[in-house]
């Protein structure tokens, strides 16, 4: 069905422009933008606020959710975290996964979110035996978007060691394919369809042998798929990996063919010169996670030296302590502030960015986050008389949403040319706090 979307003002990058007409053809692309129209046209649909591309969430763990407020009791480390993450995954069956994601994933509508990538390892049974269908637990997740009218890539991922060489602990049974050639098997089963793509995933350094990277990229490459991999987010890790290999987790990375343009690095956090160079000249992305990264006091990731050594930069809510990508470009800018102690790393057009047109390229679809003609009609729309974002001069509408919105001010949504969110309530899901604690509670 054809339509047109009339946006009082929308981000058309790097510039606020008032008054676009988006017309939408019959495939869910946008046909035409036409800037300069002073009011709505005839039967169009209208979008009063902030307009920009639809976010980009490019690092997910969808079942982390569950653990939102329980892992703030006490105090501890990333290690002390995982125990109790590693007793919620335990939990978990094909039907209890897509319950909890198909609720994640429309929270994640709500919040302005489009597309996800789904960092997927909970594979198995937990014993590791494999399901009657071994891809039963990424085909909740992509039903799940589905039903919560968003797009996922699902970066299906290998995870075959509890560290360096290790056998899996009785934790990570679930995760692990045995070998990567498993792996490459098993997930070479799973199918793309309109709305869901494929991508890979190496877990860490600590999970995947070195010997069985070359497996993973190779996967990847054949299929010109995304490919992402948590990388230096402890120092332990950069630890471990220096006494069995001899050389960091970026080295032995690039050293095995896994580093590249279409390969994303997870957090990138305790990097060497050496390593910010390596990613930089290949390419190879980052994605921040800044409130995760701060609620696992992991530390504060390089990402402007990264940056300029030629990363692309990319967002993600991690572990979902929060969802709200506005808040992570917020946190990535004024976390660097607070290191270096100097403001202005980014521009709000330059978060933006990362939140839209280079996250989705992240998530191998290039052709996504922006408004122009050819690119699919996802759409958020931010409330500009909200308590936050009231009083702002429309031309610095860019400036309010990467500073002062939250999660809370997306109004509008529309995935392909359909609205998903309007008025602030899913269309398919109308009860999304109802549906997360449902979720949540059959977990404990």
């Amino acid at each position: 069905m054809q339509v047109t979307y009339w946006l009082e003002h929308a981000w058309l990058d790097p510039v606020v422009e008032p008054g676009v007409a988006v017309e939408v053809a019959g495939d869910g692309r946008i046909s035409a933008v036409r800037t300069g129209v002073e009011a709505p046209p005839p039967g169009a649909v209208v979008l009063r606020g902030f307009t920009v591309p639809g976010l980009a969430n490019a690092h997910s763990h969808a079942f982390h959710r569950a653990l939102r407020a329980t892992v703030q009791v006490g105090s501890g480390t990333f290690w002390t975290w995982r125990e109790t993450m590693y007793q919620v995954a335990s939990r978990l069956t094909p039907d209890s996964y897509h319950a909890l994601a198909r609720a994640v994933y429309a929270e994640m509508a709500l919040a302005g979110i489009t597309a996800v990538g789904e960092f997927h390892y909970l594979h198995h049974a937990p014993d590791g035996t494999p399901y009657d269908d071994p891809n039963a637990m990424g085909e909740a997740l992509i039903a799940a978007a589905a039903e919560a009218g968003i797009r996922i890539t699902l970066l299906d991922t290998a995870y075959l060691s509890s560290g360096f060489g290790a056998a899996p602990d009785r934790h990570q049974l679930r995760f692990s394919d045995g070998t990567a050639e498993a792996w490459a098997e098993r997930c070479s089963a799973l199918k793309e369809r309109g709305h869901a793509r494929i991508g890979a995933a190496v877990h860490s350094v600590r999970a995947v042998p070195a010997r069985e990277l070359g497996t993973v990229a190779a996967w990847a490459e054949a299929r010109r798929a995304p490919l992402h991999v948590h990388l230096s987010e402890q120092t332990a890790e950069n630890e471990g990996c220096l006494e069995a290999y001899g050389m960091t987790p970026t080295q032995l990375l690039a050293e095995h063919g896994v580093l590249g343009d279409r390969t994303t690095g997870v957090h990138n956090t305790h990097l060497t010169d050496g390593d910010i160079a390596l990613i930089g000249s290949t390419a190879t992305g980052t994605c921040m996670c800044p409130t995760t990264e701060r609620d696992l006091a992991d530390g504060i990731g390089p990402a402007v030296a990264l940056q300029r050594a030629g990363s692309p930069l990319s967002l993600g809510s991690d572990s979902h302590a929060v969802i709200d990508l506005f808040e992570e470009a917020r946190a990535m800018e004024l976390d660097e502030r607070l290191r270096t102690r100097r403001r202005g790393h980014w521009t709000a057009a330059a978060l933006l960015r990362a939140a839209t047109a280079d996250g989705h390229a992240a998530l191998g679809w290039p052709e996504a986050g922006r408004i122009e003609a050819g690119a699919p009609a996802d759409l958020a729309t931010i409330a500009l008389d909200s308590v936050r974002t009231a009083g702002a001069v429309p031309r610095l509408a860019a400036e309010t949403a990467a500073f002062a919105a939250t999660a809370s001010d997306v109004r509008h949504v529309v995935v392909g040319g359909r609205a998903v969110v309007r008025d602030g309530v899913h269309a398919l899901i109308p009860d999304v706090a109802s549906a997360l604690s449902t979720a949540v509670a059959a977990l404990r």
